[in-house]
């Protein structure tokens, strides 16, 4: 009898599951990358700071010259009828999105793109920020996450750092509170072990206690009910 593991559950796409994404204002996105961000610069302005339950940071809405609006994760600072550029000779400042190759070594940006044109991928969460490092045939950049990354010169960034950078120093102080916020983005809560459930809800579990009972490598041919635990690993974290 097949089991009703969470994987299963989240592929059917119930309710439980399912992202309120009706809810969000919208993606965090650089403008696009056409020729006059390439070779010139376009000037916008701060119409509106919201607050999307998809984000953890709050979002500037811009408007830019040509009558075109974007969101962005507001930087720290920032304010309605704030001036912001974005292009190739767009000045330094905090706000501004560039290449990383025209940003000076040192400045703090967020929303890094993965290549160019792709609109962002790297630093966005509420606080966070990553530093240029060095320059040369690529851009070496330290991450939120303590990693360098090597970037092309040409991906670009936005100077500054995120704003909302104390949302997590304020503690959950009830379970109904930290599962409102869990679901507002998608994220399963509570999250459950699986020797902690019964037989008929994962094959870990069982009244053995917190203990597999059987080896966590799943069967090469498993049924998907059955492909739990460690999915054809390299290594077991075993000494031998």
């Amino acid at each position: 009898m097949g089991k009703r593991l969470i994987i299963q559950r989240r592929g059917r796409g119930t309710m439980t599951y399912r992202s309120p994404s009706f809810k969000f204002r919208g993606q965090i996105k650089h403008r696009m990358y056409d020729d006059v961000e390439k070779s010139g610069v376009v000037y916008g302005r701060v119409v509106d700071l919201v607050h999307c339950s998809g984000h953890s940071a709050p979002l500037a809405e811009i408007e830019y010259e040509n009558k075109e609006r974007t969101l962005i994760a507001a930087p720290e600072t920032i304010k309605v009828n704030d001036s912001v550029a974005s292009g190739s000779t767009a000045p330094a400042q905090k706000g501004n999105t560039l290449p990383l190759s025209n940003i000076p070594e040192g400045t703090l940006i967020f929303n890094i793109e993965s290549m160019p044109g792709d609109g962002g991928k790297f630093a966005r969460t509420a606080g966070t920020f990553g530093k240029i490092l060095v320059k040369g045939e690529k851009v070496s950049v330290i991450l939120p996450s303590k990693k360098i990354r090597l970037f092309d010169g040409e991906c670009r960034a936005t100077i500054g750092v995120v704003a909302g950078g104390g949302m997590k120093e304020k503690p959950f102080m009830k379970a109904g509170k930290r599962m409102h916020a869990m679901r507002a983005k998608n994220k399963l809560y509570p999250k459950t072990s699986g020797v902690a459930m019964n037989a008929v809800d994962h094959p870990f579990g069982c009244g053995r206690g917190r203990h597999p009972g059987k080896p966590k490598i799943a069967p090469r041919f498993a049924p998907s009910g059955r492909n739990v635990g460690l999915i054809h690993p390299r290594k077991t974290g075993r000494g031998r």
